[in-house]
């Protein structure tokens, strides 16, 4: 095994520059540093850096690491600078800084609107708001959910409406553990929404295009069009516009969590796979121009302009754009005659991508999208040279076995942190999808090429159909398989890091023979077990409530050391994805591994003693009568709408405080809302606060 560590450092300076700007962007995400820092500390580095080139040889020589601080604290100041550019919330005219009144709104539709379940869904760009009879400019984006009508007009890109309408902050569930939406849409710029049904807006006449998006869109559309027309089977033609453009909207659910459990979910996803076969087939069209010396520059200009139109047209998302600039730098060093070091390009490309957009460090595909390549480029050749094949063909799989080993080494620990699963038959897995993919996707290639005729285009379409089919019926047949997927894999920030160091010094002592590397990895891996230990002993002891934000459903979890008394309604019980979606994320993070369901009944109080707290909880049609044995609790949960008052409540039972589930209606909930303050009494909406969890140790 070769890890050049020191060669590295030194043949690629861009390693050295984007640790710096990485930390500037954190430092500014999380402490929201004012401008005028920035504004001062950039000009006083340049102007630091620009005196010592004056000063005498021998003083420099002395102070020879002077330069070094001063361009890394440049560095920081940049990153944290284009961190706080890249915030709308800085901008003096940004939508967050609007008072708290109804205005007129004035939008632009940054995307086609998309179907969901009960309605449908676009980003769109805030341009003006109207009030008082004044026009103001103002920066910002919203998402808009469309109600579901016959009547609605043809929306597409770049549509413009008009509505007046409160906007809606988007807030999390706060189910623990679970995906962090709010974040999420705060990264993309985005901070409220608002639902809109046909009678609330007005249609504007477009007055301004974008020629390339519109472009862009347009051929979105065409393709999809194509797809769903030549290829049968609306699972095969959902999974076909996936693996070629990226668009994911008639994707089945159920077919995309089989290809997660099987490892294989990075196919559909167009990252550096899509590209680099996109530059084989750019490269072997326009191969004879680099022949000729004067004409190689056409060349590269005509690759790198393919690559960046695909793309765009598969979405720009942080992966896709990795493989881009990749892709050109080594265009690029192809026509120049320079070899590129391959880690200073991949730092230099996160370099670039970062400076666009430093809300990509957080965002997970870009992170695996660059620990893939790395772990490939560090741990791939050594695992291949392992073994010395002369058949071509079982050569040739050894390679894709090797890249596929290479890439979960540094991937793993990341994928499990985000995800909290691993798929235990990824290596076969990918041994058939990964080359089944790339042949369906330079087939779809070749049905848009031929689509003009329906006679070469259905036969084509129908080959597509009968390859998606097998890899969908060979993934299905793996999910199928015993234990095909390790989950509720928890990993804390602390364990993640621990791992990445105890990877580190044993490459080192495997490269190097070093001693104290081999111990530092033991005492790694040590204390990654010391605080494993010390979570599994923490939960075994926890007693915890906790009230999901699950809408119209009830839902509760009574959580006793790593067992749980699930309380909910039986629609909920019989409907495994939603509790996927909202409960398993809590499960997994407070390691409940058993767990007893207890359906609703109704007519009947619930009352629990877990820790040292009392619960009780009331449904829909109880009648309440005093009881010695629920005279006491120190938390009341109201569910389903049931027919009390807070004053009976407080005439029969002495209580602390109340708990609203998301099961009641919001007429309810505001009546209740009103006797409490009123009375006094400390209560909590789940519909609007998110979850409650109340430590009952």
């Amino acid at each position: 095994m070769s890890l050049p560590i020191i060669p590295i450092w030194k043949e690629a300076p861009f390693i050295r520059l984007i640790i710096p700007l990485i930390s500037g962007i954190l430092i500014q995400w999380r402490v929201d540093l004012p401008v005028i820092i920035y504004l001062a500390l950039i000009p006083a580095s340049f102007i630091s850096i620009f005196l010592f080139s004056y000063i005498k040889s021998f003083r420099k020589f002395r102070y020879y690491w002077l330069p070094g601080i001063w361009i890394t604290l440049l560095l920081i100041n940049i990153g944290g600078s284009i961190t706080y550019y890249n915030d709308f919330r800085h901008y003096p005219n940004c939508i967050t800084k609007l008072q708290q009144f109804q205005y007129t709104f004035i939008v632009t539709l940054a995307e086609p609107p998309s179907e969901k379940n009960n309605s449908f869904k676009a980003n769109a760009v805030v341009k003006f708001v109207f009030q008082n009879d004044s026009l103001q400019f103002v920066k910002g984006n919203i998402i808009i959910y469309f109600q579901k009508d016959s009547a609605l007009p043809q929306l597409a890109y770049n549509s413009r409406l008009a509505f007046r309408k409160k906007l809606q902050i988007i807030n999390n569930s706060g189910n623990p553990g679970a995906f962090d939406y709010q974040q999420y849409c705060a990264f993309q710029q985005i901070y409220y929404q608002v639902y809109l049904k046909r009678s609330e807006y007005i249609l504007l006449p477009t007055i301004d295009d974008n020629a390339l998006n519109n472009w862009l869109f347009l051929s979105r559309k065409k393709i999809v069009h194509i797809l769903q027309t030549y290829i049968p089977g609306d699972k095969e033609a959902g999974l076909a516009e996936a693996l070629l453009i990226g668009y994911k909207e008639d994707l089945d659910k159920n077919l995309v969590q089989l290809y997660s459990n099987t490892g294989v979910v990075h196919i559909i996803a167009i990252s550096g796979l899509h590209l680099g076969l996109i530059y084989w087939l750019l490269n072997s069209i326009l191969g004879p121009l680099k022949i000729k010396g004067r004409l190689r520059w056409i060349n590269a200009i005509l690759v790198i302009t393919g690559l960046w139109l695909f793309s765009f047209l598969a979405g720009g998302s942080a992966s896709v754009c990795r493989s881009a600039v990749m892709f050109s730098f080594i265009v690029m060093g192809e026509n120049t005659g320079r070899r590129t070091n391959i880690y200073n390009s991949l730092a230099a490309s996160a370099f670039l991508l970062l400076c666009y957009n430093p809300f990509w460090l957080w965002d997970a595909g870009f992170q695996l999208s660059y620990i893939a390549v790395l772990s490939i480029i560090i741990f791939m050749k050594p695992l291949y040279n392992l073994l010395f094949i002369k058949n071509k063909l079982l050569d040739l799989t050894w390679k894709m076995v090797a890249i596929s080993l290479a890439a979960q080494i540094l991937t793993t620990p990341v994928s499990i942190f985000h995800f909290h699963q691993f798929p235990n038959y990824f290596l076969i897995t990918n041994l058939v999808a990964v080359p089944l993919s790339s042949l369906i996707v330079l087939a779809e290639l070749a049905l848009c090429i031929i689509s003009y005729s329906s006679y070469l285009s259905t036969p084509a379409g129908g080959i597509i159909f009968w390859l998606i089919k097998l890899m969908n019926t060979f993934i299905e047949h793996m999910n199928k398989m015993p234990f095909p997927i390790t989950n509720q894999l928890q990993l804390s920030m602390g364990q993640l890091i621990l791992i990445y160091v105890a990877i580190i010094a044993t490459c080192i002592w495997l490269t190097h023979k070093n001693k104290q590397s081999m111990l530092g990895a033991l005492c790694c891996i040590c204390s990654f077990y010391l605080l494993k230990s010390y979570f599994l002993i923490s939960a075994t002891f926890q007693h915890k409530l906790i009230v999901y934000y699950v809408p119209h459903h009830q839902a509760i979890d009574l959580v006793s050391g790593r067992h749980s008394l699930f309380i909910a309604d039986s629609s909920l019980c019989q409907n495994l994805p939603l509790q996927n979606f909202h409960l398993k994320p809590s499960r997994i993070l407070y390691r409940v591994n058993n767990i007893t369901e207890s359906l609703t009944s109704t007519n009947t109080l619930k009352f629990f003693s877990v820790g040292s707290k009392n619960i009780l909880i009331i449904d829909r049609d109880i009648l309440i009568q005093p009881n010695s044995s629920a005279c006491l609790a120190d938390v009341i949960i109201l569910s389903g709408d049931p027919d009390v008052t807070i004053s009976e409540l407080q005439k029969m039972i002495i209580f602390q405080e109340l708990i609203f589930d998301s099961s009641n209606s919001a007429r309810k909930i505001n009546k209740w809302k009103v006797e409490c303050e009123k009375a006094g009494i400390s209560f909590h909406s789940v519909s609007e606060k998110g979850a409650f969890i109340l430590n009952l140790n």
